[in-house]
């Protein structure tokens, strides 16, 4: 390892067993290196004085690689020390790696808050793009107080290095929102004309409606006056039928009188058929209960079989819900396939799945 590239020399090897087992034996070194540091004044303001910030930061940490590789060296020859050499190289390489972050302290204030400035510019341009996006369903009063709101947001000195892009992307926000404030206003425009014709229609549509209800109430007035003048008449026709059907009613009894012997004589023949058709009729009643006790049977078991198939379709679709909860956390399919599985076997304690 280069001396150039470290603050400190190393202990010679004849003298190196005696520098790491004794107590604090790498002081006269560490108070060397501390010397440099010391006398190390840090700037900041210039890329050179930073560029020296780093190089001695990067010394300290060489100068603890130089000292911790002796330190190896002897470990390795001399099992018989290790605590004592380990201990030491330890205590040196926790005081080396503080001096070296105080060494870079200034360095890594100064990148931090450069870091801070660039992400503030970055987020101010970032907000103003966002103007170029506006929502589809965004009114013109809406687009209007946006174009406002930008036209207000300065850009000046005060952006630095960003102040020419931060002209670029206000002058672009601008252009997309008084686009979508022209496409707009004509949207509602169109809108609002349409609504003024269906106003039109509907009114047009209620005259139509009051004309057709006032017609048709006319009408039927028309019709029940109608209807009242044919009921009249109707019942003088009735007076009449009723004295010609009363004498046609004594000529019939007379008819059906004779009629009925006749129809007795039948219906004893009748009654005989009926009850040899009864008795069939009775075989046929049996055969057919019994082929709906079958077939009630066999609807039976295929309602069975749906309930149980329908069980399994709402268990199997209450899994997959489950499922693809999980996964929506960021988890595999089958890591939630795995969880479900536990679950529903009960495997997870004050767990279980509602069917």
């Amino acid at each position: 390892m280069s001396a150039e590239m470290q603050l400190a020399t190393v202990p010679p090897k004849e003298t190196a067993l005696q520098v790491y087992s004794a107590e604090n034996g790498l002081e006269p070194y560490l108070q060397q290196i501390r010397a440099e540091i010391d006398a190390f004044v840090p700037d900041i303001s210039t890329r050179k004085g930073r560029e020296a910030i780093a190089s001695i930061a990067y010394k300290v940490a060489r100068s603890k690689t130089a000292l911790d590789n002796v330190g190896k060296d002897l470990v390795a020859e001399l099992k018989e020390v290790p605590k004592k050499i380990d201990a030491e190289r330890k205590r040196m390489r926790d005081l080396l790696d503080v001096w070296q972050a105080e060494v870079r302290q200034p360095l890594t204030a100064w990148e931090e808050a450069e870091a801070a400035r660039v992400a503030k510019h970055q987020a101010a341009i970032d907000a103003m793009r966002l103007w170029s996006n506006p929502a589809s369903d965004t009114t013109a009063c809406e687009l209007q107080d946006s174009i406002a709101a930008l036209e207000l947001t300065e850009v000046g000195t005060s952006w630095e290095e960003f102040e020419a892009e931060a002209h670029r992307v206000k002058a672009a926000s601008l252009a997309t929102l008084r686009e979508a404030l022209a496409k707009r206003e004509q949207y509602e425009a169109e809108q609002a004309e349409l609504e003024r014709l269906r106003a039109e229609a509907a009114a047009r549509e209620q005259r139509d409606r009051e004309e057709r209800i006032a017609r048709e109430a006319a009408e039927a007035e028309r019709l029940a006056a109608e209807r009242r003048a044919q009921e009249e008449r109707d019942a003088a026709a009735r007076h009449v039928a009723e004295a010609q059907a009363a004498a046609e009613r004594r000529e019939l009894e007379l008819k059906l009188a004779a009629e009925q012997a006749e129809r007795e004589k039948v219906e004893a023949q009748r009654r005989a058929e009926q009850t040899e058709r009864d008795a069939q009729a009775r075989a046929d009643a049996a055969a057919a209960a019994e082929r709906q006790r079958q077939a009630d049977e066999q609807a039976r078991i295929e309602r069975e079989a749906a309930a149980r198939e329908a069980d399994i379709a709402n268990k199997t679709a209450v899994l997959t819900s489950i499922k693809e909860a999980f996964m929506k956390t960021g988890i595999t399919e089958d890591q939630a396939k795995s969880i479900v599985n536990l679950i529903r076997k009960g495997e997870v304690p004050s767990v279980s799945i509602t069917y």
